[in-house]
């Protein structure tokens, strides 16, 4: 498996993977239009303690995930995304995609991360609360985190 930031890489790609999750697995109420930051990762994500990583195996893209410098010391956990096939403890995608994530924003100094999540995505949650993230209400999270519409659950990490 290879992670890597994001640099200048096929967008539709991208956009399949997580669409495909998004509204075929899982029924979410949203589209490719309701989420531009997938076409404008570069500038979106990369900036301050911000980035977007991609997973591959065998040249297939199998991953994503996202952190987005909101200020303050403060970024979102977004767009994480490992396809079906690749979930689990084997070959351990999420885990290692998490991992990046959590190792870059210490270095880069974050205090704290924020997620919103459907309530749809059940493991997800117990995914996150197993690497450290603890739900809060939605009056916790900072004006600043960026959440999709349908978001309705809310977890924090702090450093």
């Amino acid at each position: 498996m290879i992670i890597t930031p994001y640099c200048a890489h096929e967008t539709d790609a991208i956009v399949d993977l997580i669409t495909s999750i998004q509204i075929r697995e899982f029924g979410v109420a949203t589209s490719a239009e309701k989420q531009p930051d997938l076409r404008d990762i570069s500038n979106f994500y990369q900036h301050g303690a911000g980035n977007f990583w991609l997973a591959f195996i065998d040249d297939e893209l199998v991953g994503t995930i996202a952190l987005k410098d909101v200020g303050d010391r403060v970024c979102a956990l977004r767009k994480m995304f490992v396809k079906k096939a690749y979930r689990g403890k084997t070959p351990g995608v999420a885990q290692q995609l998490m991992h990046t994530l959590l190792e870059w924003a210490e270095g880069h100094g974050t205090r704290e991360i924020y997620l919103g999540t459907v309530d749809a995505y059940h493991a997800a949650h117990r995914f996150y609360e197993k690497n450290g993230f603890r739900e809060v209400s939605h009056d916790a999270v900072p004006n600043s985190v960026p959440f999709m519409d349908v978001d309705v659950k809310y977890y924090r990490y702090r450093f």
